[in-house]
């Protein structure tokens, strides 16, 4: 498969330093909490589509792909998991367990799910709605698409 980057002079794809956990808004009250997420306001893109991951077996991973063009933010809705970030020279791993922290994943990173706690729930907001062909799921492609191969 032959994938772009896109890239037009001086634009660079991102790396993992460009993965940051965002605190989102907590509201309280003596009934409970809420954390609203809205366009244009708590996350650096308009979502376009919201899925979540639960059910997930012991030591078993999610994701091990990157997106094109897709920006997705990870929110561990209960439970905690890690997500392995990488950008095919520099690899960081961090660790999700409340739900008003989330993690942004731009576009060119290559991620994967982990070490789920027993009833984890992975909240999943993206920019995009699915595509198929925004996918890289094989790392030798991802390599290519990153110029590292």
């Amino acid at each position: 498969m032959s994938y772009s980057a896109n890239l037009t002079g001086k634009e660079t794809l991102p790396s993992v330093f460009d993965c940051h956990i965002y605190q989102l808004r907590q509201i309280s009250a003596v009934s409970g909490r809420i954390t609203p997420v809205e366009n244009g306001f708590d996350l650096p893109f308009d979502v376009q589509r919201v899925f979540y991951l639960y059910d997930i077996p012991a030591g078993e991973n999610r994701g091990a792909h990157s997106h094109i063009a897709c920006h997705q933010f990870l929110v561990a809705a209960s439970g905690s998991f890690e997500v392995m970030v990488e950008d095919g020279i520099h690899r960081k791993t961090l660790f999700l367990n409340q739900p008003f922290m989330g993690l942004h994943i731009p576009p060119g990173i290559w991620a994967r799910e982990q070490n789920f706690s027993s009833g984890s729930i992975c909240l999943v907001l993206t920019s995009h709605s699915y595509d198929e062909s925004d996918y890289i799921r094989s790392y030798d492609d991802y390599l290519k698409f990153r110029g590292l191969e």
